[in-house]
């Protein structure tokens, strides 16, 4: 017979895992890059833009749709290393397992 005491218990334990992780990310930050380096986005772990760096020779009026594709560039990078953490994040929630739909809500 299963322990339902046992298993509350664990769900909570990881509950207050999760809260935990979910806070750490929040204060983190990754910046992702493109054009060699000469656009750099900055998030946090709530996906939050934090920073916005360009270099100087980018900033032509006549090209500004290059500097678009690489501002959108640099923030995808950004958003995918902040994915990489969260998912990261959640395997030391869980010990590994993959659980089907535990998502953090954020």
């Amino acid at each position: 017979m299963l322990n339902i005491q046992g298993i509350m218990k664990q769900a909570q334990m990881m509950q207050k895992k999760m809260e935990e992780m979910q806070n750490e990310l929040a204060q983190q930050e990754v910046t992702g890059t493109s054009g060699g380096g000469m656009v750099k986005v900055t998030l946090n772990g709530k996906f939050e833009m934090k920073r916005l760096e360009l270099d100087k020779s980018l900033i032509n009026a006549e090209e500004s749709d290059i500097l678009e594709d690489l501002i959108t560039a640099a923030h995808n990078d950004a958003k995918n290393k902040v994915e990489a953490m969260m998912s990261d994040g959640m395997k030391n929630v869980t010990g590994g397992m993959n659980i089907p739909g535990l998502k953090l809500p954020f």
